[in-house]
Parts: structure tokens; sequence; C-alpha cells
């Protein structure tokens, strides 16, 4: 007897746990049902992906939209709607909004903004300070947490913990993975005179390798010493890959598309456009950080999206702000990586679906599996595009990457079985959840 089902995707090739292979996939309120061949099955929606590849949901688990306070640059509509169009189904947002994420009223008030008005599913990290590391145990376990992240480096008020016991008090504290963005905020003090007035490029001399070596090393130290797992995001050193191969244990580290892609030689062409935190840096960086791709020491990759509008960004340096967009050219800009042979589509599958389930500890996501949420990113491999400044969904409406050419394209975003994105366009009206998280259930 013919069974039945919401939605079958066909003929595609599922990358998953069991490798690569032409099957069917089929869902039903939102949860995988089978894969096979469903030939006989019928379904409400049937969509054809013959010559495409079906991976796991993409999630992005650093991103910046901006709301509440700074929505003139991004907002969660328009971030998200950004990450659908890029085939991605769910994302991480960062604390430093204004009024800063760092309580239960003010997690609780994004997660009402964002749903069914995000158009991927969604958790917001929680900022830890110094005020609120009593509150931690509460506060990662609260509906659309992330966990705890703490800028040991440059940011706003009281977002910053840039001292040891800081830290510790937050450590302490916490069991689920708190994220940490790791630059030395004393060295930077220091060294604020190297800063170039007009010259972006002295961007990655006053924020260098041993202001962010230092600090990943203070980091480890102190998870060690109070047990405690941490993810270190946007690597941007050589030297960092090789410390925390020695310290798998404790620490899981992220790689950026930018960090990946992109060097320093580029300042001179894209001046502050290129400006990040920490900074993109000369060449060698760039092949340490896929040199732990391909290692095993990158756990995760992530767009670190924090946009600003072109006027913003046209300031001259050191007064223009750091951040550039990037969640909707993850995708695209990973597969090109993938068809010039940097890794493999398996790999990247593992960065970007199974790698943030595995080590921030999803519920349902991050596979093709029975029991799953139906997320997936249908792809083109073999399909030519220019990525262009127009494509850009984001309120700021550019990319460091405009004028590439890139091989391989997201052509579907699926979303506990909505369709959200096909071919370009957003099908199905915003209906993005919280990211449910084993330890907070």
């Amino acid at each position: 007897m013919a069974q039945t089902c919401d939605l079958i995707l066909t003929g595609g090739t599922i990358v998953n746990q069991d490798g690569e292979g032409v099957r069917d996939v089929a869902v039903t309120n939102g949860i995988i049902v089978a894969i096979g061949d469903l030939s006989h099955w019928s379904a409400g929606k049937r969509i054809d992906c013959k010559g495409l590849h079906v991976l796991p949901g993409v999630i992005d688990s650093q991103v910046h939209f901006r709301e509440p306070g700074l929505t003139h640059k991004e907002d969660l509509e328009t971030g998200s709607r950004s990450a659908a169009l890029g085939g991605v189904t769910a994302v991480f947002e960062m604390p430093n909004t204004n009024p800063l994420t760092t309580t239960a009223e003010t997690l609780a008030e994004k997660v009402r903004l964002g749903t069914h008005r995000m158009h991927c599913d969604f958790a917001f990290w929680v900022g830890g300070t110094h005020e609120n590391a009593k509150d931690v145990p509460e506060l990662e376990r609260l509906p659309g947490s992330a966990g705890i992240k703490v800028f040991m480096g440059s940011s706003t008020g009281s977002l910053l913990v840039a001292d040891d016991p800081g830290v510790s008090s937050i450590l302490e504290k916490t069991s689920r993975r708190a994220a940490f963005h790791s630059e030395d905020e004393f060295r930077l003090e220091e060294r604020k005179p190297l800063r170039v007035k007009g010259d972006p490029n002295s961007h990655h001399v006053w924020r260098d390798v041993t202001t962010a070596l230092q600090c990943t090393q203070r980091l480890v130290h102190i998870a060690r010493e109070k047990g405690a797992a941490i993810h270190v995001l946007h690597i941007s050193t050589e030297e960092e890959i090789e410390f925390l191969s020695h310290h798998k244990d404790v620490a899981t580290a992220e790689a950026t598309t930018h960090h990946l892609t992109l060097d320093s030689s580029l300042y001179a062409t894209l001046g502050t456009k290129l400006q990040m935190n920490p900074p993109v840096r000369e060449a060698r960086h760039r092949d340490g950080i896929w040199r732990g791709v391909q290692l095993g020491i990158v756990d995760v990759l992530g767009s670190d999206h924090a946009p600003h509008t072109l006027e913003e960004k046209a300031k001259p340096y050191p007064d223009s702000p750091s951040g550039m967009t990037g969640v909707q050219t993850l995708v695209p800009v990973m597969l090109d990586h993938v068809n010039a042979g940097r890794l493999s589509l398996q790999r990247f599958v593992d960065l970007s679906s199974a790698g943030p389930a595995r080590i921030f500890q999803i519920a349902r996501k991050g596979r093709i599996a029975v029991g799953y949420d139906g997320d997936f990113t249908v792809v083109d491999m073999k399909r030519r595009e220019t990525i262009t400044d127009a494509w850009i969904a984001s309120r700021a409406g550019w990319t460091p990457y405009n004028g590439k050419q890139v091989t391989g394209w997201p052509v579907g975003t699926f979303v506990r079985g909505h369709q959200v994105m096909w071919q370009g366009e957003i099908v199905t009206p915003a209906q993005g959840e919280p990211v449910r998280f084993v330890q907070a259930l």
C-alpha cells in the first residue's frame, strides 16, 4: 500500500552519514520519515532534484543581525532572508545589539522578534559579562539560547571581559560549550599607536598574531583549570591552528569564509571593506587555516556576517567599523572551494551541518536521517554564477566578493519541510522557530 507524506525531494544526490547516492527523501510534519526509492509514495508536494545535491541544512553559528538597536544596518528579517537565499537553514545570532543580549528578558524579546518573522531557524548567543556570571546556569538553558558568548577583545560596554578572573567566573558556571572572541584587549590597547590613519592595511599590524595567540593560550589555560568546554571563533592565524591541535579535548575551533578565501594583499583594492576583527592576514595564515580544515583541527564554518552600511565603511581608517556581510555567500564561496579540490563535499557537510550539531548538541538537525528535521540545502555543483552586490539581500547591500565567479550554487532552502527558497526566490512566508539543544530540552 502506498505511503503518504507532506513532501518528497526526488532524484537528488543525497549527502549524509551513509555517503553520497541518488535517493528520495520524504518529510511529514517537518520531520524526515523515509529515505530511498519513494516512487510509490504519494506526497502533498513532490520536487524534482535530478542533477542536484541535497545536503543537510547548513547551520551558520556566527552572525550579527543587528536587531534590536542597529536596524539601519540589518534586522532579523533581512538577515535571515539573506541566509535563506544563500542556502542557510539555521543561524546563531550574536549578543552585541542594543540593548545587549545579556538577560533572560532581552533574550526572550529576541526570540519573540524572530519567531515566524525570520526565514530560517535561529538561536541567540547570550553575552557573558562580569555582572551576569552568576546567572550563566539559567541563561544557557533558556529557550532559544545558543549558550554563552564572551568578547575578550574590543567590544562595547559591559560585553568586554578582558581579564582572566572575569573569564574564570563565567567558565566555572558553564555546562554547555561557551564561545569566545579571542583577542588580547590589553595588547590591543598598547598597540593602538600602530594604527595608521587612512591605511586599513595597518589593521592587521595593530591586531597582530600575538594578540590572537596570546589570548587563545590564556583562554585554553582557564578552560582546562575550570573543566569547561570552549569554542574559539574566527581563527585567523596559523599559530593558533598549531596551538589548538594540542588542546582538542577542551577547545573546538571555527574558520570563517573570509579567512579561508581572502588575504591582506586585498586591502589595496577592497580597503575598509576587508576590515574585520580579527583581521584578514597574510596568505600564510589563510593557508595555515586550510591545513587546520584538512587535518580536522577546525570543527565548523561560520560567516561572522557583520554588516555595516557603505557610508559607514567609507569612513577613513581607523574610524571605519570592522565587519562585512557573509551569510549569503558562505555556501557558494565554499562550494567553489570544493570544486577547486580544497575540500570534499562530505567535509563541507561536516563543517557546516554535522559539525555544529555535534559540538553544540543541537537536537534533530545536522543530518539527513529519519527522525531529524526536514532541513535541506539543495545545491547545483556545476552551476557557474558571479556573486554581485545586487544579489545580496542584506540591508547593507554589498559583499567583498562582488564580481567573484564561483562554481557551485544554492538553489533550494528547506526548513522543517517548508520550501523557503527555490531558484533564487523566497517562496514561503517566514516560519523560523528557535533551534532546540539537547542540554536544554
